[in-house]
């Protein structure tokens, strides 16, 4: 199971995606505050589908106190950034792994991601691109994390 990691999120319908993703790949959601929206709004709901009841989720009320029960895994949180020229699929993930994505409007906040600057990466894109949906970068990431642990987490 990987672990994904949304900090402060602005548009639910991403969110929504996000956990339909989450179900489907196994994994944990950790959503930190603040969000813009209220997680319950019909839009989350509408773009989980009938999936948003199966995700195994977790808010936290902010970076800080994720941080504290998490920071025995910090040597595993991965950051995903435009602010990096490492890209994601250099990365050698294991099961358990954090993936972190930012806010739609800011990104993950760079004085965290000093934390372990090691980790963080990109998604490669085009020179007229500037960034992708947030969702669409989960899934991409999460993917990549799968595809490197495929038997571990499928093959029985």
């Amino acid at each position: 199971m990987f672990n994904i990691v949304l900090v402060n999120p602005q548009i639910p319908q991403n969110t929504g995606s996000i956990g339909r993703i989450c179900v489907n790949a196994d994994a944990k959601l950790h959503i930190i505050k603040p969000i813009g929206f209220d997680i319950s709004e019909k839009s989350v709901r509408r773009a989980g589908l009938d999936y948003w009841k199966l995700l195994d989720l977790t808010v936290w009320e902010n970076l800080e106190e994720f941080y504290e029960k998490n920071k025995q895994y910090k040597d595993r949180f991965f950051y995903s950034t435009t602010k990096s020229n490492e890209p994601y699929f250099n990365k050698k993930f294991e099961k358990g792994d954090f993936l972190f994505f930012g806010s739609e409007t800011k990104g993950i906040p760079k004085e965290f991601m000093k934390k372990n600057w090691n980790n963080s990466m990109t998604i490669p894109m085009g020179k007229k691109g500037r960034s992708l949906n947030l969702a669409v970068s989960v899934g991409i990431v999460l993917y990549e994390a799968i595809r490197q642990n495929f038997d571990q987490l499928f093959i029985d």
